[in-house]
């Protein structure tokens, strides 16, 4: 029989050791790896492709729900977390499951049963993947920094470093000083998730920094263009012309 194969990713020790202890019980269950951290969990999925994690939601460097974002096969997964706030997250978006730290062996048995019944079935995998990339964010919490994929690398963007969000079908592309990064979210994900002290949707393809923008210039007729201290210029509609003026207006 074709094992399971299984990562675990928590950035304590003890943890690791909690999860790969109760896993031990199980004979269709084979641990492939343990991580510390996101960046290096990223890597070893990537590798060897495992059928389950179990992902520690706060780590240092990017945390769980970030190093998500990165992975383009989700396997499917059982998010360990100490703070009810992230496990109940993971659960209203339809997560495997999550167990709150400290769990005992029934709690544990009750996640290994649900991850068995969906390790294999990508699609609802993807599915499920997909509305924790939508809905990670929903109580109010501004984004303050934006993990991307660039060629090998992994980059953490300070959301203060974006000039402006350009709309690429599924994707969007963050220009800032350092270079421009591909995402794929939405740019109504960007719009609800910034502060929209800071950020303001000038066009349906466009999120700009307030900051960075230098003046507004007649285009066409009725028509009007932000052009921004880089240099760049960008499309302001109707709607986003009469948002930027009741900004300026004060």
């Amino acid at each position: 029989m074709k094992k399971i194969k299984t990562l675990i990713v928590d950035d304590e020790k003890l943890a690791r050791e909690v999860v790969s202890r109760y896993l031990s019980e199980y004979d269709e269950f084979e641990i492939a790896g343990e991580c510390s951290n996101g960046f290096e969990a990223i890597k070893l999925i990537n590798e060897i492709k495992p059928d389950l994690i179990f992902l520690d939601v706060q780590m240092p460097k990017i945390t769980g729900f970030e190093m998500l974002e990165l992975i383009d096969e989700p396997p499917a997964i059982i998010f360990t977390t100490a703070f009810d706030q992230y496990a109940i997250k993971a659960f209203e978006v339809n997560a495997i499951d999550y167990l709150l730290k400290p769990f005992s062996e029934e709690r544990f048995k009750d996640a290994l049963d649900k991850a068995k019944l969906s390790i294999g079935n990508k699609s609802d995998l993807r599915d499920k993947l997909n509305k924790l990339k939508e809905t990670d964010r929903e109580k109010g919490e501004r984004l303050e920094r934006v993990v991307v994929k660039h060629n090998n690398n992994i980059l953490i963007i300070s959301v203060d470093e974006i000039n402006y969000i350009e709309a690429q079908d599924d994707y969007v592309m963050l220009h800032t000083a350092r270079g421009n990064f591909l995402k794929q979210k939405t740019m109504k994900w960007f719009e609800k998730n910034l502060d929209p002290e800071n950020f303001i949707r000038l066009h349906r393809s466009y999120i700009t920094r307030l900051d960075a923008v230098k003046q507004l210039e007649l285009f066409e007729k009725e028509s009007y263009r932000a052009i921004l201290k880089d240099g760049a210029k960008i499309p302001v509609s109707k709607s986003g012309y009469q948002k930027l003026k009741e900004i300026m207006n004060g």
